[in-house]
């Protein structure tokens, strides 16, 4: 049986595109860009090549593209960094991935709450803003997730920094873009924010890269010192095949969107209407008018997450039940608590998510294999 991959969310297949841009700097092309001779030249010519690809579809300037090693580390980069410049205190919604709310938690930072479809509640954030500026706590940064990574509701950034420039007008304003590429135009959020971050393996590049967007010059400490690498914002030798592969894959990623989101939709309303048409008890987690194309997410009454799953990687169905930093964790997903969501119904949560690679079959499977599973676990 072919393998049944609903875990786009998690991480996509690579692009055979971006497969092939990165082959020749495995093979041949190995050295390193740092370099000054003619070998060193031609790859360092490839990272400029593949940052003005990227600036292009994220709308910024080339020079606003550090390269990193992942998301995570773009997140750290801008939090972390943004504090120890101005050593203000960092805000954040309740249900950010754990790479941003870990650090604004490690650094003493403020959460705020969010709505029930994993908005950040902007009166809340305004309020908290005002609360702070009254008690003379300077603000470094506010991050704001463009799409939540477990139930893929979309937060307006436009209305985030409106807030932010309103409430606190010396505070940064930060989004993990890294679930977005694939369902929003970046060139409608980049404007409103000064920090945004990308990880390649998202939206069919490779792992071990991302970008961190840093608008108009540097704003933050760096968080990697030592080679200067990245004009001194992020040192260490670059990954050259990864980054000539991640702007491939973004390129395509971009050029797709306007044919993909349809299709997607519609594969992503036939999951969920043949869960609910064929189970009792499957709860749509958020309105589909309020979430990206590729999100499925659902609670199933009267099961445990972990024990649906356990029966479905039996069946070759690739599934979560929250994000894949903390798939192992029994408690229930931090973003269902902080939506509201009543702990015995987010027991039951299944995390499906569609992407580029996905298929009518995969739909067909999913269903398949996930009412087998329920019915067998409801026995």
């Amino acid at each position: 049986m072919s393998l049944t991959y609903l875990d786009h969310a998690a991480s996509t297949p690579m692009r055979p595109e971006a497969i092939e841009a990165m082959m020749p700097f495995l093979a041949t092309s190995y050295a390193n860009p740092s370099g000054s001779h003619r070998f060193a030249r031609q790859a360092r010519k490839a990272i400029d090549e593949s940052r003005d690809v990227v600036a292009s579809v994220l709308g910024c300037r080339p020079n606003d593209v550090v390269f990193t090693g992942c998301g995570t580390e773009s997140d750290n980069m801008a939090i972390t960094g943004a504090i120890a410049r101005s050593s203000g205190v960092a805000v954040c919604p309740a249900d950010e991935h754990h790479a941003v709310l870990e650090v604004v938690e490690h650094h003493s930072g403020v959460v705020v709450g969010v709505d029930a479809v994993g908005r950040v509640d902007l009166d809340a954030l305004a309020t908290t803003l005002d609360d702070l500026a009254g008690r003379d706590v300077a603000v470094a940064i506010v991050s704001v997730m463009t799409v939540n990574n477990e139930v893929g509701s979309i937060n307006d950034l436009a209305a985030v920094s409106r807030v932010v420039r309103r409430h606190a007008p010396g505070a940064l304003v930060h989004t993990d873009a890294v679930q977005a590429p694939s369902w929003v135009d970046l060139r409608e959020v980049t404007p409103h924010v000064d920090l945004l971050a990308l990880s390649g393996h998202k939206f069919g590049g490779p792992k071990g890269v991302g970008v961190l967007v840093e608008r108009g010059g540097p704003k933050i400490d760096p968080l990697i010192i030592g080679g200067g690498q990245e004009r001194e914002r992020r040192s260490g030798t670059h990954n050259v095949a990864g980054i000539v592969a991640m702007a491939t894959a973004l390129k395509s990623t971009d050029d797709e969107r306007a044919t993909e989101i349809p299709r997607l939709t519609s594969l992503r309303d036939g999951l969920v209407d043949g869960l609910v048409g064929g189970l009792d008890g499957v709860i749509e987690t958020i309105p589909r008018e309020d979430k990206v194309a590729g999100s499925a997410h659902v609670c199933i009454s009267g099961i445990e997450s972990e024990s649906l799953l356990f029966l479905l990687d039996e069946a070759d169905v690739c599934a979560s039940a929250a994000s894949a930093c903390a798939s192992g964790a029994m408690e229930p997903s931090h973003v269902l608590a902080a939506m509201g969501v009543d702990r015995s119904v987010a027991m039951g949560a299944l995390r499906l998510s569609l992407g580029h690679a996905s298929t009518d079959a995969d739909v067909d499977r999913g269903i398949e294999a996930i009412t087998a599973a329920v019915t067998r676990l409801r026995r």
